[in-house]
């Protein structure tokens, strides 16, 4: 399991192969009544839109902050884990690659309410609907889904803000120590 968590977290092949599986999944769950070819080509399309979002996402931090789209990754990888990196021009990247997190996060705040707003909405107005029309299951799922995709929002943001705070405070701590 280790080492399918090391190949997803480092390869953008993998990463895309398991986006096609859970493409190809949800569009053969949705689209019953269609030919699995069908199924194929979309799922195809959807991947190629989310990888090519995820690949120009990855660029454009990389350039924000100095090196490039695998130096990006690896820096990524060791914030997750918190590992302070010894090199310089590391920490100098490191620090740019957290400043840049922090104040993104932090732009999206005052969008946060409105967007767990709107889903909500969603999904109450699916909910009425389904009243209406006499189906209570869907509606009922699709509630439940929207309120633990909400919660899984909460709970990564919470959790990148603290480690992202964890790395600026560390790298802070041993820049002092080291000047």
């Amino acid at each position: 399991m280790d080492v399918l968590k090391r190949r997803l977290e480092r390869s953008l092949a993998a990463q895309s192969l398991l986006a096609f599986v859970l493409a190809l999944g949800i569009t053969a769950l949705f689209r019953r009544d269609d030919h699995p070819v069908v199924w194929v080509v979309h799922a195809a399309f959807y991947t190629a839109v989310a990888v090519g979002a995820a690949i120009w996402q990855r660029r454009r931090a990389a350039r924000s902050v100095g090196t490039d789209s695998g130096g990006f990754a690896d820096l990524a990888i060791r914030i997750r884990r918190r590992d302070v990196p010894e090199d310089p021009r590391e920490r100098a990247t490191m620090r740019r690659l957290v400043a840049d997190s922090l104040r993104k996060i932090e732009r999206g705040r005052r969008w946060l309410p409105y967007y767990l707003g709107l889903l909500g909405l969603l999904a109450a107005g699916w909910f009425v609907l389904g009243a209406v029309r006499g189906s209570w299951v869907f509606p009922a799922v699709f509630a439940a889904g929207v309120a633990a995709f909400a919660c899984s929002i909460l709970w990564m943001r919470r959790r990148s803000l603290e480690r992202l705070r964890f790395m600026r405070d560390a790298l802070q701590r041993d820049g002092e120590r080291v000047s």
